[in-house]
């Protein structure tokens, strides 16, 4: 049992910390509010984490070991457009579990190296993806632009899926950590990233776009 503890109060330390770097900022929370919110001394919080960047530094590390499966490709065959739906909506589930790190992104990469290295890295995974994925349409005869519209193609769908929740925050503050109020907000983000690619689509892929499209406007009118 003495071994277990200590793993257990890490994990419940970068729980709470994930959740109060979420709510209200990371800038805003010490590891005295923590240590205070967790209901133990600052020197046994301490004893698992150095400092507040090494608790930042490990709720990164969880990030990028999670965001690392969702930017995997299916296996033995192409991706097709319901896959790429699919992949932006998972992804996004996991940038608003981990929100604090884009909601404060240039001010927390302005002060940690390790996340200023880390982060660009996954930056030129996700282009990388979305390149490959528009590639593979065309090999297929269902998606029609040249290599470099595809380049700027991926560099912009990134450019939004990686500031859309700052511009949420921004546009309505009071509503950003409402779970249904979020909720609509990933699922236009997923449509405002992906309806770049539309005027490329053809055939088969455009049809299934287009429906696709068609059920999330919907879905968006009968709630909003």
């Amino acid at each position: 049992m003495e071994t277990k503890n200590p793993r257990r109060t890490r994990d419940r330390i970068l729980d709470l910390s994930l959740k109060l770097f979420n709510d209200f900022g990371e800038p805003n929370i010490t590891t005295t509010i923590i240590a205070e919110e967790m209901g133990i001394s600052p020197g046994n919080l301490y004893y698992h984490f150095r400092n507040k960047e090494d608790i930042v530094n490990s709720l990164f590390t969880q990030f990028e070991g999670e965001i690392n499966k969702k930017l995997a490709f299916p296996q033995g065959r192409k991706a097709n457009i319901q896959d790429i739906w699919t992949y932006l909506h998972l992804t996004f589930e996991l940038v608003w579990r981990y929100r604090f790190f884009y909601r404060d992104l240039n001010d927390l990469l302005s002060r940690n190296r390790k996340l200023e290295l880390t982060f660009k890295q996954i930056l030129q995974h996700k282009i990388k993806v979305a390149k490959e994925l528009c590639l593979g349409l065309r090999l297929d005869g269902e998606f029609e632009a040249d290599d470099i519209t595809i380049d700027a193609l991926a560099g912009n769908m990134v450019v939004v899926a990686t500031y859309w929740l700052s511009y949420e925050y921004v546009r309505n503050p009071r509503k950003y950590t409402e779970l249904q109020a979020m909720s609509e907000s990933l699922a236009r983000g997923c449509y405002q990233v992906i309806v770049q690619i539309s005027p490329y689509l053809r055939g088969h892929t455009k049809e299934v776009f287009e429906k696709l499209s068609h059920d999330y406007l919907l879905k968006i009118k009968h709630t909003s």
